[in-house]
């Protein structure tokens, strides 16, 4: 009864936890050959805990709304009640008009960044005290209605392919490599030890995170009992998080989405949602032209919620997540955005610190499909990965209406890389 009662209590204090990275656990102890369960951004010591859908759909608004609740000095929300840095605006390449329109407004310039990889430079302005963030926004876009501009947005860590035989690809050449944009990994983690490769983020530090540690397991994690999808792929890391309220931003991800683009890592993971911004798809859009594969977790707001991003925007491999029954997971976003379907439920996954745990959400599906694909493309180019991508859409197990779907894409792949936590447990002993 007292273990009942301490998960309890657990899981209701970690629903409320930003869903901008897993919980850190300090003083939790894992017991050898102990399994805690993640469901995506959350630990569920007990599996009755999280037993109705809507407690699992609603997991991604509450956090942001919590997120706002206890960090008002440095995230406030956008008119549609999305997650923004607060009293900041996002340029795209302006000119001396707009921002000497932007000065008449009393916006004041915070920084500026150009990205040579991705032909885009930015400027982010301070809106000033005494001006809403949203009403500064439609004043500049009203005096200057060509500018691209719009709030700097914070992610949270959730053309039709013609049928027929696929495309040989040529046989890939060159050292494996797979990108992660998540929150920091725990490179210390047995799985993890032999993973080598950069970090990027942070100022060069290192802020091991539950979710960026279970993802990049799920990727090229190598231990007894346990393989991720490419085990002998490097791992270009970066952490857009750091452990920050307000990490996550759109230009967080861009910087490193430009990182990425300088290094030539040509498979990306992205198992981070948010909402449209034009800062992001202007970022996407380059690295997609330029032959490189982002694969992206279509999010776990439900099949009827609005399509979050990047999953959503054109070119970005959208992954949706099953259960070991081949079901759609109920709290799995729907729609054309969904091409592929991998595990996403009852899967292992390494966590920080130590141990393994139990993962479950669209973010978990997503690492299986980038390995895959990392194993096949080992620099951009798009002809090729065009051609890698129709590949393992071809090979995907239709699962439910005949063709691509909106709940399952094109069908499943992948399958055979979920390692069940019971086999965990068992190949440990």
């Amino acid at each position: 009864m007292k273990q009942t009662v301490f998960a309890l209590s657990l899981f209701l204090s970690l629903a409320a936890q930003a869903q901008l990275r897993l919980p850190q656990l300090p003083g939790v102890q894992r017991l050898p050959g102990a399994v805690d369960r993640v469901v995506d951004r959350v630990v569920q010591p007990l599996p009755e805990l999280l037993s109705s859908t809507t407690q699992l759909v609603d997991l991604r608004l509450t956090t942001v709304r919590d997120l706002l609740q206890r960090h008002p000095d440095v995230v406030e929300a956008d008119p549609r009640g999305e997650p923004i840095r607060r009293r900041e605006l996002v340029l795209l390449a302006p000119s001396e008009a707009a921002m000497a329109a932007a000065a008449a407004l009393g916006l004041t310039k915070l920084r500026e960044e150009a990205w040579p990889e991705l032909d885009l430079r930015e400027v982010v302005l301070r809106v000033p005290a005494g001006l809403d963030t949203a009403e500064a926004l439609d004043k500049l876009r009203a005096a200057q209605p060509e500018l691209q501009a719009d709030f700097n947005h914070l992610y949270s860590r959730s053309g039709e392919v013609a049928k027929g035989a696929a495309p040989a690809a040529p046989a890939p050449r060159g050292p494996v490599r797979v990108g992660l944009i998540d929150g920091g990994v725990d490179r210390r983690h047995a799985a993890l030890r032999h993973a080598v490769g950069p970090n990027f983020g942070c100022g060069g530090s290192t802020v091991p995170s539950e979710h960026g540690t279970a993802v990049a397991s799920l990727l090229v994690g190598r231990d007894r009992g346990f393989a991720g999808a490419a085990v002998k792929a490097e791992l270009f890391a970066a952490d857009v998080y750091c452990d920050k309220p307000d990490g996550g931003s759109a230009e967080e991800v861009v910087r490193a989405l430009a990182w990425m683009a300088r290094e030539r890592v040509a498979v990306i993971n992205l198992s981070l949602v948010g909402p449209q911004n034009r800062l992001l798809e202007q970022g996407v859009a380059a690295l997609v032209k330029r032959g490189h594969l982002l694969v992206a977790a279509v999010g776990n707001d439900g099949p009827a919620a609005a399509p979050l991003f990047p999953a959503s925007y054109a070119g970005v491999i959208g992954v949706t997540g099953i259960n070991p029954n081949r079901r759609v997971l109920p709290e799995a976003a729907q729609g054309p955005q969904v091409l592929l379907t991998a595990p996403g439920a009852d899967m292992a996954v390494a966590r920080s610190g130590g141990g393994y745990g139990i993962a479950r959400g669209t973010s978990f599906a997503a690492p299986l499909v980038a390995g895959l694909l990392a194993a096949e493309l080992r620099e951009p180019d798009a002809a090729i990965a065009a051609a890698v991508i129709e590949r393992l859409a071809a090979s995907a197990i239709d699962l439910g209406a005949p063709g691509r779907d909106p709940v399952y894409g094109r069908g499943l792949v992948a399958e055979d890389l979920r390692v069940v936590p019971e086999q965990l447990q068992s190949r440990m002993k």
